[in-house]
Formats: C-alpha cells, structure tokens, sequence
C-alpha cells in the first residue's frame, strides 16, 4: 500500500467525523519526520477525540500501523503518528495558537478530492 493510499484513508477518516479547516502539507523534502501532515481541528473535545479514534480504526482497518497516539486524554492537540503521514488533530482553541501552517510554511499544501 501506498503513501497516497494512507494519506487518502487519514483525510477521509477526518473528513467522516467533520474536521474542519483540512490542510495536507507536502513534508517531502521539507522534513524528516513524515513526507504529509495532515492539520484539522475539533470544535469540542468530543469531536476532537472522535477524529483521532475515526483516523487511527480506518487506518488499521486497511492495514496500516499506527506508531504512536498522542495527547488523547487532553483532547487539546491529538497527534496520531502513522509513519509516512501525521496527522494533527487539534481542538480549535489550540490550532490558532500553534499554527503549524506557518511553522511549516514552507511546505507545499496539497489539494485532495473533495476538498
């Protein structure tokens, strides 16, 4: 299986429990640590815990591992670590003060279907 099968499962797991403001950023070349991140915020705890739960089960689901889980409890930031794509799940009191957008600015911010 592919990144863009991975990265594709993670946006549309997100994208099934709501997430809003959905960005990809194109981390190849740019970082070490993931070659996507995809950012997308909660309104509520609730909804950020269920994002996080939605992307880890369809990503195991179709046989993917997930690395590591992070910051779930708080429901502030939930970082799910898949390997080649990251994916940030912030509550939206959070993903303004962080701004990983312009932290990563100069990554390439990639267009999905249905986007």
């Amino acid at each position: 299986m592919t990144n863009q099968t991975l990265l594709e499962t993670v946006y549309n797991a997100a994208d099934d429990k709501k997430a809003a403001d959905m960005v990809v950023l194109n981390m190849q070349g740019v970082s070490l640590l993931a070659d996507y991140f995809l950012i997308c915020h909660g309104n509520s705890d609730r909804q950020v815990q269920s994002i996080a739960r939605e992307i880890k089960d369809k990503a195991e689901e179709a046989g993917f591992d997930v690395k590591r889980l992070e910051g779930f409890d708080s429901a502030r930031w939930i970082l799910v670590d898949l390997g080649d794509v990251v994916a940030h799940v912030f509550h939206k009191d959070e993903r303004a003060y962080y701004n990983l957008e312009r932290l990563w600015g100069d990554a390439p911010e990639l267009e999905m279907e249905g986007q």
